[in-house]
């Protein structure tokens, strides 16, 4: 472990793949950033079991890039923004009007440019901004150097719309500055309207600058553009013109149809609830100055036109015509390639990592090697479903310094390691769907095309179980892939974004899909293709709990990237806004899959019922496991045995989140209770999706609700199910080298699952 002048852990080298998924012959770009070290060692590795467990299994593959490499240091620069290019058009402007509406959300948090044609370095065009203290503020600088900003010096309020308004006559020099709030309150000293002459010559509009809005645009040092002056909040229907409007004028501006009477003069007139879906925004005028959206801000968010009676911007898209932009947005880090692999042609499906070794400092990037299209021929495998979903919506979660889940949800003072200080020094390493933005809204948009600091072997969360030193998400199902080999079982494994991209023609090759310790995201394709595999007689395990819970959606344009809106119920370390719950990417209703009617109990069985994160418990069987139905699962398995209570996850297999059955929620009426854990500590809560009003008694030691439940049904032309119940599951595997009950119960489902018999 590397530790920093003060002694402290934190990482000095760091990188990320173009891709996670990749097949035998495919060639992945590496891009890494370095922190101290000059030169470091790549190896390509591949991973069967956590390399934190006794008894990990990791394994140096040969291959032509595992060599020394020259290291260097590449920079993130986040910020979302939009961005007209520059045209002859905007380069002729002399005397302009400029407008929008606005809804910022730090006004105060230093200088915010809201739209500019502006050259920072020279301070020569035009910029409307957010000033430094807070009010409206405009920029001028001419071809000499001169330069002029206006205030209104009346602070804007935030979250707060309003209607914001600038214009310049070259000629007399006359210039306004309007600030005008759309809600009144009493008392308020937010509404200002400025008008005065100054004294410039030409203004240096044009500068060979883009027009932009939510940012300013600079060469950065490795050459490429960075956002500065970065504006947190919403921007709705700007609009330029190419001279000085009249007040009236300037009015009209505010609808949603372009004027006539005003066509001649415009050059802008942006609508941005066309296109949500897109990275693109449309220019309603004659100039047809169209422009893109960078690092993805949000879309499809109220404007200041709503008014409740539509909650779905895809009836209603001109009642969602605002972009929320903030400071540390990231699509793509859009680092520079330090190295390529090209894999075996003969590799062998599994988990594999790029190791970067630089003294004491490790850094393992993860990727996923699909089987061969011929591997699912002949002697039945499984397949082991990597919840790829889940990992992104994690990325660079920052609960323990940052959230409230940290010490109350834990139990305990979470203790930081080195991806946390490293995180908590780097908010451009942007966040993950558990975090909010400076502004305090959730961060609805994940991408992998970043360093993953938590999707790394051997790498926990410090809020879960004693310590904070069991294995989470990514370490926890290399559990599992570990406890595969060792047992002898053959497998291949898939994304979620293969199960996204090929559906149920990707499970039809399986006999038996095992799921990953915690699933917890799906779009619609990929749950359509699982509930699709069972209807056909496939046969899934589901090795984990708070499985199938929120609906996300993939971006049409871009890959690598997930949106979620966390609505009105469910575990939310935030909520969206009322009539903000469609999402932009595919204009599908957000929120949890049980509120759409589709909860995971009818998939699984079982679904979300209790979450704790201190010490884990075991499981006693019940009636079910009696059933002559289930005497294959329990074969070896004494009458009287507790099932569990062991594990690298707080010391059981039951435990962190928990699952049950629930027969009102869809549990098909044929499933057989198999076990129940009990014994679950007052830090374990049940769910607020099951606690309908303010009771006390919700916590494991006084209400019958939390607890783990083991299933199992079958289901149509000889499939089944069989779902565990707990995320702790995983990390009792391989305890005492998987000569275990929770090993045996494993191992007989699945021996009995890959078996052609039906059920």
């Amino acid at each position: 472990m590397t530790r920093d002048a003060k002694g402290l852990p934190t990482r000095t080298l760091v990188g990320y793949a173009d891709r996670w998924a990749a097949a035998p012959g495919d060639t992945l770009s590496f891009m890494t950033s370095s922190f101290g070290p000059e030169r470091y060692r790549a190896e390509l590795v591949r991973l069967a079991g956590d390399v934190s467990a006794p008894g990990h299994n990791e394994r140096v593959v040969a291959n032509d890039a595992n060599r020394d490499y020259p290291a260097r240091r590449q920079e993130i620069h986040a910020g979302s923004y939009a961005e007209i290019a520059d045209s002859a058009v905007l380069q002729r402007l002399k005397s302009f009007t400029v407008a929008l509406f606005a809804w910022p959300t730090t006004p105060g948090r230093g200088r915010q440019a809201l739209v500019g044609k502006w050259d920072e370095a020279k301070r020569a065009g035009f910029l409307l901004a957010i000033g430094a203290d807070g009010t409206l503020t405009l920029e001028l600088g001419d071809r000499e150097g001169r330069t002029a900003t206006i205030s209104t010096k009346a602070k804007l309020l935030a979250r707060e719309w309003y209607w914001l308004s600038a214009s310049y006559d070259t000629v007399s020099g006359a210039v306004t500055l309007q600030q005008q709030p759309l809600a009144h309150y009493a008392k308020a000293t937010d509404r200002a309207a400025v008008a005065t002459d100054i004294h410039l010559g030409a203004l240096a509009i044009d500068n060979g600058r883009p027009l932009t809005f939510a940012g300013l645009v600079e060469t950065a040092s490795d050459r490429r553009p960075r956002a500065i002056a970065r504006y947190n909040g919403k921007i709705e229907a700007p609009r330029l013109a190419s001279r000085a409007l009249d007040p009236a004028e300037t009015e009209q501006l505010q609808g949603q149809d372009l004027p006539a009477k005003l066509r001649p003069s415009l050059i802008g007139f942006w609508d941005f609830s066309r296109g949500i879906s897109s990275t693109r925004i449309e220019d309603l005028s004659d100039a047809r100055h169209h422009g893109l959206v960078r690092n993805l801000p949000t879309r499809a968010m109220k404007g200041h036109n709503w008014d409740g009676t539509v909650r779905d911007w895809t009836l209603a898209p001109e009642h969602y015509g605002a972009i929320h932009f903030h400071e540390n947005d990231l699509y793509d880090a859009g680092w520079q390639k330090d190295f390529d692999l090209t894999l075996p042609a003969d590799l062998p499906s599994g988990i594999y990592a790029m190791r970067l070794t630089a003294g004491e400092e490790i850094e393992r990037v993860p990727f996923f090697v699909r089987a061969r299209p011929d591997a699912a021929a002949g002697k039945p495998r499984a397949l082991f479903l990597v919840p790829t979903c889940s990992y992104m919506a994690y990325i660079n979660e920052r609960q323990s310094f940052d959230g409230a889940l940290g010490e109350q949800g834990a139990g305990h003072v979470p203790g930081l390691g080195a991806e946390d200080l490293f995180l908590n020094q780097h908010r451009e390493y942007a966040y993950s769907f558990y975090d909010t933005h400076e502004d305090g809204s959730g961060v609805s948009i994940s991408s992998r095309l970043r360093p993953t600091l938590n999707v790394r072997p051997g790498h926990s969360t410090s809020w879960v179980g004693p310590g904070g030193a069991g294995p989470w998400q990514f370490a926890a199902d290399l559990d599992i892939l570990g406890w595969l080999e060792s047992q002898g079982f053959d497998y291949d494994i898939a994304t979620d974004e293969d199960l996204h991209r090929e559906g149920l023609n990707l499970l039809s090759r399986y006999p038996v899909v095992l799921t990953g310790s915690h699933p917890e995201y799906h779009s619609t394709r990929m749950l359509d293709a699982l509930q699709g595999y069972l209807q056909r007689g496939g046969r899934l395990m589901y090795l984990g709990a708070n499985g199938f819970y929120w609906r996300i959606a993939f971006h049409s344009e871009l890959p690598g990237v997930i949106e979620l809106r966390r609505t009105e119920d469910g575990v939310r370390d935030w909520q969206a806004e009322p009539g903000e719950y469609v999402m932009s990417f595919s204009g599908e209703y957000g929120g949890l899959w049980r509120r759409i009617g589709r909860p995971p109990q009818m998939l699984a069985g079982v679904g979300f019922a209790a979450q704790g994160f201190d010490v884990s418990s075991y499981y006693r069987r019940r009636p079910g496991s009696f059933d002559p139905r289930a005497a294959f699962i329990f074969e070896g398995i004494g009458k009287d045995e507790k099932i569990g209570d062991f594990g690298r996850v707080g010391g059981g297999a039951a435990g962190l989140e928990l699952d049950a059955v629930d027969r009102l929620l869809g549990s098909p009426p044929h499933t057989l209770l198999l076990a129940a854990s009990e014994n679950h500590s007052n830090v374990y809560l049940m769910v607020p999706e099951e606690v309908t009003s303010t009771i006390p008694a919700v916590s494991g030691v006084d209400c019958a609700g939390v607890r783990a439940e083991l299933a199992f049904f079958e289901t149509p032309q000889g499939g089944a199910v069989f779902s565990t119940g707990s995320i702790a599951w995983a990390g009792a595997l391989n305890h005492e080298a998987g000569r275990n009950n929770v090993s045996r119960i494993t191992g007989n489902v699945l021996k009995r699952f890959l078996d052609p018999a039906g059920f």
